[in-house]
Formats: structure tokens, C-alpha cells, sequence
């Protein structure tokens, strides 16, 4: 994924803005994800923190949602804790080709 997003990232590896493309969205995504670590829950301050972490636009909430709605993280109801989710989505659901 990170060969898709070159024009994305900066020399510290951290994405430079969220691509409009949808195909670079969901490479962004996958990139995002692999940042966060199995098995751990996190608060949503938390959460944010570790997409700011490898995001230089921050925009934590946006990105969250995006997973979120792909399926890359999950959360309780009432948002207050997130996990990356243990199955993750696979490049070929989306055409990723």
C-alpha cells in the first residue's frame, strides 16, 4: 500500500493529506491501520492520538469514521472505546488491483 501512497507521505512516513481518489483512500486506510496495534482497546482521545501520530493534516475524526465505516476498527456504542478490528478488510474486496 505505501507504494500507492509515495505522493502521500512525507520522509517521516506520515500522510500529507487524505486522498480524494477512493482507491487511495482505502490504501491510506490500510497504511492507517497498520499502525494500530491487535488486541488493544483505546479511548477515542487515544485512538486519535495514534492516527495523528502517522497523519500530518490532522484530521483524526475523519480518518476514524473512514475505518470505522470500512471496517478496519470497531467501537462500543457509545464510541468511547476502539479496537482494531481482528479480521481486516482485504485489498481485493475493494479492487485494490
Amino acid at each position: 500500500m505505501e507504494k500507492w501512497l509515495k505522493n502521500y507521505l512525507n520522509e517521516e512516513g506520515k500522510l500529507i493529506s487524505f486522498p480524494a481518489k477512493r482507491k487511495l483512500k482505502i490504501a491510506a486506510m490500510f497504511y492507517i491501520a497498520s499502525k494500530i496495534e491487535n488486541g488493544v482497546q483505546y479511548s477515542e482521545k487515544e485512538i486519535n492520538n495514534v492516527i495523528d501520530q502517522w497523519c500530518c493534516f490532522r484530521d483524526a475524526a475523519l480518518l476514524r469514521r473512514e475505518m470505522y465505516d470500512y471496517r478496519f476498527i470497531n467501537r462500543t456504542l457509545d464510541g468511547k472505546t476502539y479496537w482494531k478490528e481482528e479480521e481486516q478488510p482485504l485489498p481485493q474486496q475493494f479492487d485494490l488491483s
